[in-house]
């Protein structure tokens, strides 16, 4: 009895031969034409939208504080051209730094030139004022513009023209802040540990702590902001050529690649261990070198991240906690090469092939410049339009009372006819202040929904672009698979020629693959969202659900991304619609699982092995470079407060540009995989279907050797 054969349509039906076929399609038609038409909408509406946001926004509002009539302070042309800094009466009014940088704190504020250097409470200045009148004089600068003396604190809070005591500040981000410090683990404010607030009440350090929580931590962040760019300003040069070098290593790699393919990833191998080992080594020596701290000393530490910084990196369970990291790093890459030994050869084909199409096509390489372009634009727009949003809007004013109880507290209120309402008379001392920029009309109720749809855009633009990179890059490939002679069949201008084609025919099909995957990473920047805004009423059941939600969404992002990249493929191939061409891709990877995992497993690992490599490379020599244990050879800076800045930029910025070369090497791989599998459905190797396939590839991946060809 015959075996009954599996339906075709069940993995899809095989490719058959076509003499006619010779690569990418000349002949083709416009592709998701109604999701390229909604592209194009969106886009346009994303050009107004940036419009609407530049004429309604103002970004003086994050650069400038404001004061409690709503005008900005050190704004050039106004009356608060000198008076830069913004002052706050009742410091205990702000529950703590964040609350003052959103200017919501729910006391009067003015701009003034300077921040109060003294204690000095009303009342005090009244009787010292009796005989220097220099007092009221420093005193009132600290006041509204007509404050005139009063007789009885009643009188003060009532008119809420002055503060009722100042204490010793200093300017940051443009307002004052008290000038907290940390003595043997003992918090001050000048040199007191108390201090009168003006209203007869003795306040402890704990309480203005408590009322300016965190203050302490943001100044020192302006420290080491500060010298965060003192030392990008001193080392920017030498970051600049580590790039460089980075840029030079890879693209000397992907040359190397051709010719000396086998060595090269025996290289890649060793110089990643290599350098993992040298991490290991140094991690050991530092963690020897260190004495270890007597833990009563730790405590004085935990004030201010500058010291918290430095202290991170003079504890031995900092580098014996790094030395594990890079050890369990090192033991993995070599069980993964134990695992994938028997397929290292595969891979040192599948490099030499893809060296060879690039050099056939060296245009190739540069096209990660226009892609960075690209993506810098939207990021730029993303950026700009994101702030002008931010600051949409008109100075929304509210009743704020400095002490007691008042029905009419919080609520909207117009400074101007606000002396004329009955507000004032029955609540002593409320006052019609600045509270946040806002606003009622329809423009400023959308105002969240327009960061949603700036969001998304931003994903959708910026999917699109790395798509369409990978269509042009897969028509190329796909051109010079396809020649039967190398490089003489290899059409002119390829990679110029598939991107017009993208762009002419398939922006539709492109922009509907990247709105699927920009929906997907929408999706997971609202449950990201929500977690943080629930974070406080969550139980472990709900962890445990947020944990499971954003383990789907990352795999079902790679899985898109996989089935994206293959459709690209299809679609720079064929010039079908992105659901076919994603069908075509899935069936065919489907009828050639066992291929797909050999080389996807063994491509991505060496490839990844290879940007570690130029990173590792770049991060010793600037390790190296900004200790000073390069004097003899070089000079590099002397002066710099972290070495780890300049450092960890240029391993970061040399796994970027190292990323970028071999995603068009990853590129180049896949789409020769993909037409492969297609060579060996349409040609059997005889005289009259002979393959396209060069004899190597075909006899690493097939295990047998090809028949008569080219």
């Amino acid at each position: 009895m015959a075996r009954k054969r599996k339906p075709p349509s069940s993995q899809g039906d095989p490719r058959r031969y076509d003499p006619d076929f010779q690569g990418p399609t000349a002949k083709r038609t416009c592709t998701d034409v109604i999701c390229c038409l909604i592209f194009l909408l969106f886009i346009l509406g994303y050009v107004l939208l940036g419009l609407l946001a530049w004429a309604h926004g103002d970004p003086r509002k994050m650069a400038y504080p404001t004061d409690s009539q709503g005008h900005f302070c050190g704004q050039k042309g106004t009356p608060n051209e000198n008076k830069t800094v913004l002052f706050y009466f009742n410091i205990f009014r702000c529950t703590g730094p964040s609350m003052m940088l959103q200017l919501q704190c729910s006391t009067t504020q003015i701009c003034v030139s300077r921040c109060p250097e003294r204690f000095l409470t009303y009342l005090d200045m009244q009787f010292l004022n009796k005989e220097d009148k220099n007092y009221w004089e420093y005193y009132r600068q600290f006041c509204k513009a007509k404050a005139k003396p009063v007789e009885t604190l009643r009188d003060l809070l009532i008119s809420g023209d002055c503060p009722v005591a100042v204490y010793p500040s200093r300017p940051f981000l443009q307002r004052c802040i008290p000038d907290l410090s940390a003595i043997n683990g003992t918090w001050t404010l000048g040199s007191r540990m108390k201090f009168e607030d003006g209203s007869g009440q003795t306040r402890t350090m704990v309480e203005l702590r408590e009322a300016a929580k965190g203050i302490s931590d943001v100044i020192n962040a302006r420290t080491i902001g500060l010298k965060l760019l003192e030392d990008y300003s001193t080392s920017w040069k030498w970051i600049l050529i580590g790039l460089t070098v980075a840029m030079a290593l890879s693209w000397t790699f992907l040359i190397l690649l051709r010719f000396t393919a086998g060595f090269l990833f025996w290289f890649f191998i060793f110089g990643v261990l290599g350098i993992i080992g040298y991490g290991i080594w140094y991690c050991f020596l530092e963690y020897s070198s260190i004495q270890q701290r007597p833990q009563s000393t730790f405590w004085m530490y935990g004030f201010g991240i500058q010291r918290r910084v430095n202290m991170f990196f003079h504890l031995k369970e900092t580098w014996f906690s790094m030395m594990l990291i890079l050890s369990a790093i090192e033991i993995i890459i070599i069980i993964v090469l134990i695992f994938l030994r028997t397929r290292i050869r595969v891979a040192i084909i599948l490099l030499q092939e893809g060296s060879k199409a690039i050099s056939y096509l060296p245009s190739a390489l540069i096209y990660p410049v226009l892609t960075f372009v690209l993506l810098s634009i939207c990021i730029s727009y993303w950026a700009v339009t994101a702030v002008f949003l931010a600051t949409s809007g008109v100075p929304i004013f509210k009743v704020m009372v400095p002490a007691g109880q008042c029905m009419y507290e919080d609520e909207t209120c117009d400074p101007e006819i606000f002396p004329y309402t009955n507000i004032p008379k029955d609540c002593p001392g409320a006052s019609c202040n600045f509270a946040f920029y806002g606003g009622r009309s329809m423009y400023h109720n959308y105002i969240l929904t327009f960061q949603v749809y700036n969001l998304f855009a931003f994903l959708w633009l910026i999917n699109f672009v790395i798509a369409l990179g990978q269509c042009a890059l897969a028509g190329a490939f796909a051109s010079y698979y396809w020649a039967m002679k190398k490089p003489e069949d290899i059409p002119p201008y390829p990679l110029f020629s598939a991107f017009g084609r993208a762009v002419r025919y398939h922006t539709g099909s492109l922009a509907f693959g990247s709105l699927i995957l920009a929906s997907v990473q929408m999706f997971k920047v609202i449950v990201e969202y929500l977690d943080r805004r629930l974070k406080k009423a969550q139980n472990s059941a709900a962890q445990f659900l947020h944990c499971c939600l954003q383990c789907c969404f990352w795999c079902l992002e790679k899985m898109v991304k996989f089935l994206n990249r293959n459709a690209y493929i299809m679609i720079a191939l064929y010039g079908k619609n992105f659901c076919e061409s994603t069908r075509d891709a899935f069936y065919l990877l489907m009828r050639n699982i066992l291929k797909v995992t050999v080389t996807d497993e063994v491509t991505y690992f060496v490839l990844l092995l290879g940007k570690i490599l130029v990173s590792g490379i770049v991060g010793v020599l600037a390790f190296l470079l900004f200790t000073e244990r390069l004097q003899i050879i070089v000079e590099g800076p002397t002066t710099l407060n972290y070495y780890w800045v300049p450092f960890l930029t240029l391993v970061f910025g040399s796994y970027m540009i190292a990323h970028g070369f071999f995603s068009v090497y990853s590129m180049c791989v896949e789409t020769i995989f993909i037409c492969f599998c297609e060579d060996l459905e349409r040609n059997d190797g005889s005289a009259e279907k002979p393959y396209f396939v060069t004899p190597s590839l075909h006899s690493i991946l097939t295990k047998k050797r090809p028949g008569p060809q080219r």
